[in-house]
């Protein structure tokens, strides 16, 4: 899966946010087109809005991939929320031990300290995260 990554790397380097890169690396494998995945990540960019004070775009778009792994879809389906709670907060919970935490304003703090990731490198997790606990690749 290494080249969803290089794939997530260089829409970033394009110019799309942090969540658009992450989210349209990997949405065809999760059955959403890639200018749907574009359009819908826009707003999460840059912790949200670009404000910063929500959480980091591409734990957003990790998110978003596990909503539409865990959803049945429709309540006739079945309620599949508490499930995908659940599985959004593990995630949540990998993904601050590995960095500290969830926010996009705090992971900035981190980087100009010297102790965090930058936000292409935070892409190149987000990517892995993706890989490892929803695709299952190096389990």
């Amino acid at each position: 899966m290494e080249n969803r990554v290089e794939k997530a790397v260089a829409l970033h380097k394009q110019g799309y946010n942090c969540a658009q890169a992450v989210l349209c690396a990997y949405c065809d494998l999760f059955g959403m087109d890639g200018e749907t995945a574009f359009k819908i990540s826009e707003g999460f960019g840059g912790g949200i809005g670009g404000m910063h004070s929500g959480v980091c775009g591409a734990t957003s778009a990790v998110y978003m991939l596990a909503g539409l792994q865990g959803s049945g879809g429709s309540p006739e389906k079945g309620l599949t929320k508490a499930a995908t709670y659940a599985r959004i907060k593990e995630l949540e919970s990998i993904f601050q031990a590995e960095n500290g935490s969830t926010t996009c304003r705090q992971l900035i703090e981190r980087r100009k300290a010297g102790e965090g990731k930058s936000c292409r490198e935070l892409v190149i997790y987000a990517a892995g995260l993706i890989e490892r606990e929803l695709l299952g690749e190096g389990k």
